[in-house]
């Protein structure tokens, strides 16, 4: 009997026990595992139809082509990602971890300079069990961070983890902007873009390219939460203004011979502006031959750094794109010694500095046929419309012009990029991807002052000229009388752009 009663008694403790159990609170490690799992949840698969305009035929779209990103759930309802995973695109959709839905998405909001774009999913639903990430700090050297995506080679999200071996500006791949990025050794593949880099359940970096080229292996970069945080700022408005420029130009001084030149101590350092632009922020305030030695409360050393913390040196510019559009930036030079401050406004970034402008996404080629001579904009998208080694296959005039600077009076280079077969152009029929340098003698601005140029022409003869004395002669009425048949012949639906000359 009292057998039995101890067992009973054994057996109600037991009970008793069991639901005290499932009454504690979670282990660290559980409510760990939970945390995850909410990262996990946010991160969303991204699906997009993109069809780039062809800028050898500027009047078509290439054959469209199917890409797939990483995004990741921030407040507000939006999902941030790459610019480069939506660029270009007709159709943007959104998938959730472990939901074979695919919900129809749109662009809210495009940095294409940072590589940074915001979308969103109208359907309120898509965002009612998701929890939204934070942006956090930057990590420290030889921090571990996790890396959330979803790369090519199967449907489900990945993670992987890496340390953060540097930080530094990087040419970012994208836009060709100069820009701050952290560099990680975990794997990234296509399909890992947009997606978040984590540390303690926040973002603390946006993947956006592997290391290319085969010199190393496990290297990617990511957009730092400093960039981040200036682009959504930047969204508040929904007009993109970007970072800004102040419109000079430097050299480094590791040279002693050059700083004492200059009029600099051996305890002083900075950097020697090479050009100022007209019309820019710097302009009647900085002189060439002046010497940068601090922006900000960032001192310049001499081989254009300056100290973001104990352990991270970086360009200068970083203190400028720190700044937004009409923000007072406080700059320190000397001149023949003597030292200077002065306040200049942040301004946007002019179009182009160099005659050479960046490449454009999301935009309509612009484009004029005249006389059955296609005349085009040089610019990036046209130089790499030559494929991946562009650097080589491209014509060596084109590149070549990516060295030289603009001016008010010649802000854009007019490409002849050939010529389609008719009557009207006898004798030039092989003549292709040459410079004009001007049109009647008139040395040309740009491709709206060209444009303009032609279409308002008096003369019987438009004579197009380059800078080694060729000239291509067409009859103005020949051209004109033509234009419907050469048109019509090649399937092209109008002489030039849509928006070249409004209306």
């Amino acid at each position: 009997m009292n057998s039995i009663s101890n067992i009973r008694r054994l057996a109600r403790f037991s009970t008793l026990s069991l639901l005290g159990m499932l009454w504690l609170p979670a282990t660290p490690a559980a409510a760990q595992i939970e945390a995850l799992r909410a990262i996990e949840e946010s991160v969303i698969k991204i699906y997009t139809t993109q069809a780039e305009p062809d800028y050898f035929t500027p009047w078509r779209l290439l054959t469209p082509q199917q890409s797939s990103g990483s995004g990741s759930v921030i407040e507000g309802n939006l999902i941030l990602t790459n610019a480069h995973v939506v660029a270009n695109a007709s159709y943007v959709q959104a998938q959730k971890h472990n939901d074979p839905r695919r919900y129809l998405a749109r662009v809210v909001f495009v940095s294409h300079d940072a590589d940074l774009a915001l979308i969103t999913v109208d359907e309120a639903e898509f965002f009612s069990d998701l929890k939204a990430l934070a942006i956090g700090k930057l990590p420290d050297p030889l921090e571990e961070v996790s890396v959330y995506g979803y790369p090519i080679g199967g449907k489900s999200l990945s993670i992987t983890k890496g340390i953060l071996s540097r930080v530094e500006q990087q040419i970012y791949a994208h836009g060709g902007t100069y820009l701050l990025a952290g560099q990680i050794d975990a794997a990234i593949n296509p399909g890992n873009s947009g997606g978040p880099v984590i540390v303690n359940q926040q973002i603390v970096g946006v993947v956006m390219q592997a290391n290319s080229g085969g010199r190393a292996e496990n290297l990617g970069y990511f957009v730092p939460p400093s960039i981040i945080n200036h682009v959504l700022e930047d969204s508040k408005d929904g007009e993109h203004e970007g970072f800004p420029d102040l419109g000079f130009r430097t050299q480094t001084l590791d040279s002693p011979a050059t700083k004492a030149a200059y009029g600099l101590q051996k305890d002083q350092s900075g950097v020697l502006v090479i050009k100022v632009f007209d019309d820019s922020p710097a302009h009647n305030i900085l002189q060439e031959n002046d010497v940068v030695l601090k922006i900000d409360d960032f001192n310049i050393a001499d081989d254009g750094s300056i100290q973001l913390t104990k352990d991270i040196l970086t360009d200068y510019k970083h203190a400028i794109d720190l700044h937004h559009i009409d923000e007072s930036i406080q700059l320190t030079f000397a001149r023949g010694g003597m030292e200077q401050t002065v306040s200049i406004p942040a301004q946007r970034v002019q179009e182009s500095y160099g005659l050479v402008a960046a490449e454009e996404f999301d935009k309509i080629p612009e484009y004029y046929i005249y006389g059955g001579v296609l005349f085009v904009p040089l610019n990036m998208n046209l130089i790499k419309r030559w494929g991946s080694d562009w650097g080589r296959t491209a014509p060596v005039s084109l590149l070549q012009a990516r060295d030289e600077w603009s001016s008010p009076t010649r802000r854009e280079l007019v490409v002849a990029l050939q010529v389609l077969a008719a009557d009207v152009n006898l004798g030039y029929h092989d003549w292709r991807n040459w410079v004009v340098d001007q049109v009647n003698g008139e040395p040309i601005r740009d491709f709206n002052h060209f444009s303009n140029v032609l279409k308002n022409n008096l003369e019987e003869n438009v004579v197009f000229e380059n800078s080694n004395g060729y000239q291509m002669v067409i009859n103005h009425s020949a051209a004109v009388a033509s234009e419907d048949s050469i048109l019509a012949q090649y399937r092209i639906p109008t002489a030039y752009s849509t928006g070249l000359f409004p209306e």
